[in-house]
């Protein structure tokens, strides 16, 4: 059984008929890019892994999953000419659940998974805005930090605790909470 479908460079391993595998999120990315639309590969790891997490407790993956994973992550790398981790060209992944049914609101995403130290600098080079790489970065580790290490706000009305973080050191040294200014990339 194959766990990862791949999408985009002109082809892709699904349609929008395969929601129940590919989540509809899934299946509509591999649908338009089966149309030729440009999307930016990835893959999606079908909930047949999901299904097998559930029967066998968490932690615990299909054998061979690593190594589709990999092969996917390497497939997207060649199509973006970037690496995963490489300090000059940094591959940064979008991180989305999905759901055969539409839960807007409802599912996880962390953005820009492959930020780090070293890839922020080259971002920053690249972007010719520091400012923006680095916000980048901030909010990888919050949404890291919140859906996969469980740092959550004590209460619904309470602001996350990145974001109290933040504010505390602004205040400290009088900055403001502007928007980062335009991107070149």
């Amino acid at each position: 059984m194959k766990f990862v479908r791949q999408f985009g460079g002109g082809s892709a391993e699904g349609r929008a008929a395969d929601k129940a595998l590919l989540g509809g999120k899934g299946a509509n990315l591999a649908e338009m890019a089966s149309l030729g639309l440009p999307v930016p590969p990835g893959f999606t790891i079908t909930t047949e892994v999901c299904r097998h997490v559930m029967q066998h407790g968490a932690g615990s993956y299909p054998e061979g999953l690593d190594a589709e994973v990999a092969g996917a992550l390497r497939r997207v790398e060649e199509l973006t000419k970037t690496g995963f981790g490489d300090p000059r060209q940094p591959l940064l992944v979008s991180v989305r659940s999905g759901a055969p049914a539409s839960m807007p609101g409802m599912m996880d995403t962390i953005l820009n998974l492959g930020l780090n130290d070293t890839t922020v600098a080259a971002l920053a080079e690249r972007s010719g805005n520091p400012r923006f790489a680095w916000d980048c970065y901030r909010r990888f580790v919050a949404m890291y930090g919140e859906v996969v290490l469980g740092v959550v706000a004590a209460s619904e009305h309470d602001e996350p605790p990145f974001d109290l973080i933040l504010d505390d050191i602004k205040r400290a040294h009088r900055a403001s909470r502007e928007p980062a200014a335009s991107i070149r990339i």
